[in-house]
Parts: C-alpha cells; structure tokens; sequence
C-alpha cells in the first residue's frame, strides 16, 4: 500500500523531531551514551518545548524498546532486524515506537513521516520497505482478535505493545521480550523476585522518569520551593518519606531553566537517593569521607548536615567528574569541602596521615546501575554479566581500603544504584564474614516498581571501637 501523497505534504512539518530521536539512535549503536547524543543533536536542531519532548520520548523509547521493535520487524520484513541496514533498522525503531506507544500520534503521521525522511534522507530505494513494515505492523494490530485481547482496565485505546507477536511460554524469555529486557536481567529478574515483582519491576524500567528534587534548606524552604514552581506552571509534589524533595512530573524541561537553579535552591537528587546520607548520620565536627564523589549530590548533603562545622572529603579518581562536584557545591552555597582526585583504593598510601581519621565514610560505590534502568535508557545494552564480575572486585577493593580509614568505632555506609545481591547484600556479607567486630547496623534494598523512586541499597555498618572522641 503506497503512502497518501497528502500524508507526505503533512509530514514534512513533523520532520524535525523524528530527524533527531533517529540521528540519537544511530549515534547510540555507533557507541555513545543516549543523554549526550540527545543532548547534542537538540542542541543542534533547536526545536521548540513541543517538538523536544516528542524528541525525548521517542529516542529514549526506542533505545528501551529496542529487543520488542525488533520482535516486530522480524514478524514483517523478509530481512532480519540484525541483518537490516543500520539506518533503515534505526528508522523503523522511530515508527514502530509511535506505533506502538504513542496515543497522541496519529499512525499515519507515524508512518507518512518516516516514509519522509527515508526519502530526503538517502534511502529513497527503501521507503516502501519503511512503508510496508508500518503498515503491515499496523494491519497485525488491527486485528480483532488482537483488540479483543487487551486488558479492559488500560484505560488505553491501545492494546500490549507485544499483542500481535508470538510470546514465548517461557517466563524469563516471555518477560524478556514483552519488557524488552536482555535474556540474563530478566532470567535473574525471576530468580530474586516473585513473578508479580519481577513483572512490576520490568515495567518500571520502561516507565518515563519524573524529576526529584532535594531542596537547598540552607537558601529557601520546600514549601517556598513548591510555590515558585507552581508559579512557573510546574505540579511539584512533596515526597512524603523524603522531607527534603520535590516530585516533578516527566517533561518538566531541562533543569538548568527551571525556577531556582541559578539560585542554588536545588539540586536533582532522586527520592531514595536522598535516603543514604541520613543513614550515615553526619553531624557538626565529625570528620567525613565521601569516597565516590561526583557528581556531588550527596557530598552537598553531607556538607549541609555539618553545617561548616568539621571536615569533609570528596574523592574520586575522575578530575573532570570532580568539577562536577565542584560546581554543584559552589551553585548551592556548599562550603568546606576539599577535593581530591585520587582512586579511593588507594588512599591508605596516598594520605598515610587519614589512617584511622573518619568518624563517617561513604562508599557510594561504582555499580552496574539496575536500579536506573529507566533513566539511563541504554543501560540495560551496556551492561553484562562479567562486567558485574569486575564491578564487585572494585567494590571490595573499596570496602577494604576504607576499613583503614575508619575512626574507632566509626559508621560507614556502602551504598549502591544497583540492584543485583552480587554487588549488594553478598559484597557486605562477604565482607563482615571475616570481621566479627564489625555490625551490620541497617540494610535497605529498594526496588523499582515498588513505589516511585529508582534501585537504591544501602547498608550502615560500624567498625569497632567505642567511637569516643566523636564531635570534635
């Protein structure tokens, strides 16, 4: 079925957005990371709010949903997705997930402007390919029986993005595709969780992600906070179990041109993010550690809570992650603080004289990131099974490098954005097994889909010793 000449006149005014989620997902598979090459080609194109936000969700929804949208292309195209030619993979992504996903985009816009761009964009040969796959996936879902399958209580007119396909029996290998997840997350999904958290959870990766907000109490106050974003046409929530954070909804815009930013009133720090410094409980005159510091969000926490009073350390082996850290703190009013760039492994023989100095250290260890999964769209691609190997040899390198640093009887935190035991509740536990002396004081495990807020574990444990001295 060709395309409606008419449809092709319309579309060409929606081209802009769809050009640029389409160059993020080329610059994605080449390698970079999905938040800079957004970042990059909106900055190149200078698209209005409206055209931005389309931007956004369809190249962030399309790195997601990238295993289902090739499910789909497999059942139309005589080629495999894999075996397509990248851009024309790419492309089909950009229609398929307005197809799928997207209630306010007409389908024959979804289609039209894809046929558009292929044929102003060098693969004139290929648009009735990019024709008849969107309009063959269209044909699929139109079907009654496939209509007739979707739950009653979506409170959608559109039925599961994966009614239409072929869903394996197998648990691990249906949550896989239905969530577009890699074989081994959703294989391990179901061996730490019951289906029904694993299935919640697997949704919530692909969730579009809110904005949380700490608010800077040292300049202003949540509820004055609120109303200055209210003010700017901004629902901004009082988090109930943060009493520092506001909840904005997803597409608020960049924050940098939110009410505020400039002034120092905040600072973007997730709900249960927020959750870890408490824990570690730094007061005035305790000498602190933050040994993962950057990009600075919990070392201002930190700052804050000593309240210029006592000593505190930002490390991190990234100079240029450290200017982060740097900013952040100058842009709230953070002061006090010193930086260094070293890796925190090492610091027993770089700073001998830190030998037994921190009444607080925190590891806000390096991680494979599960519990970020739906805000870091291309995180479940990037990360694999070995590389979890190698992140827990450097989480254990950490936690007994700090072991030397601790103050008697001192707390130390272990915190990480991951959900995986192999880098959460087994790192701790292997490391107490040989330290008797040590507690275990508290553990936390949060997991997305229960509640808002990412994957967050944190666990306070105190050395030994009586800790006198504290205060000073």
């Amino acid at each position: 079925m060709p395309a409606d000449p008419a449809d092709c006149e319309k579309a060409a005014a929606g081209l802009a957005p769809r050009w640029v989620a389409w160059r993020v997902l080329q610059a994605v598979a080449a390698g970079a990371f999905a938040d800079a090459a957004l970042e990059r080609e909106l900055r190149s194109a200078a698209l209005p709010p409206l055209d931005r936000a389309l931007a956004t969700d369809l190249a962030y929804g399309a790195i997601r949903q990238r295993r289902l949208l090739d499910a789909w292309i497999d059942s139309q195209a005589r080629v495999p997705a894999h075996a397509q030619p990248p851009q024309l993979r790419w492309l089909l992504h950009v229609g398929l997930q307005q197809l799928l996903f997207s209630e306010r985009v007409p389908a024959a816009a979804a289609v039209s402007t894809c046929v558009e761009l292929a044929k102003r964009h060098g693969f004139a040969r290929l648009a009735p390919v990019v024709n008849g796959v969107l309009r063959g996936v269209l044909r699929r879902r139109s079907a009654p029986a496939i209509l007739e399958a979707a739950p009653a209580d979506r409170g959608a007119a559109l039925p599961p993005p994966w009614q239409g396909l072929e869903v394996p029996a197998d648990p691990a290998a249906s949550l896989a595709l239905r969530h577009s997840l890699p074989d081994w997350i959703a294989a391990a999904l179901l061996e730490w969780l019951p289906p029904q958290r694993a299935e919640a959870f697997a949704a919530a990766a692909n969730a579009p992600t809110g904005l949380d907000l700490r608010v800077n109490t040292q300049r202003t106050t949540r509820e004055e906070l609120q109303i200055a974003l209210s003010a700017a046409g901004l629902q901004a929530q009082a988090v109930a179990e943060a009493p520092q954070a506001l909840a904005l909804a997803p597409r608020c815009g960049h924050p940098r041109a939110l009410p505020g930013f400039e002034e120092g009133f905040w600072c973007v720090q997730d709900r249960r993010a927020q959750a870890i410094v408490p824990l570690l409980d730094p007061l005035p005159g305790h000498r602190v550690l933050d040994a993962c510091a950057a990009p600075g969000g919990k070392t201002t926490q930190i700052a804050a809570c000593l309240a210029g009073e006592g000593e505190l350390w930002a490390v991190d082996r990234s100079a240029a992650r450290l200017r982060r850290v740097r900013a952040n703190a100058e842009r709230l009013g953070s002061s006090a603080i010193g930086i260094l760039a070293a890796d925190a492994t090492q610091l027993t023989d770089l700073q001998p004289q830190w030998r037994g100095h921190f009444d607080r250290i925190l590891i806000d260890a390096p991680c494979s990131g599960l519990g970020t999964l739906a805000r870091h769209a291309d995180a479940r691609w990037r990360i694999t099974p070995s590389a979890v190997e190698e992140l827990v040899l450097l989480q254990s390198r950490l936690l007994e490098a700090m072991e030397a640093l601790l103050a008697a009887g001192g707390r130390l935190v272990y915190a990480t954005c991951t959900v995986h035991p192999r880098e959460n509740s087994e790192r701790v536990a292997a490391f107490l097994a040989s330290r008797p002396q040590w507690s275990l004081l508290q553990e936390r495990q949060w997991w997305p889909g229960e509640g808002a807020g990412d994957g967050f574990y944190a666990a306070l444990l105190q050395g030994p010793g009586s800790g006198e001295g504290w205060g000073r």
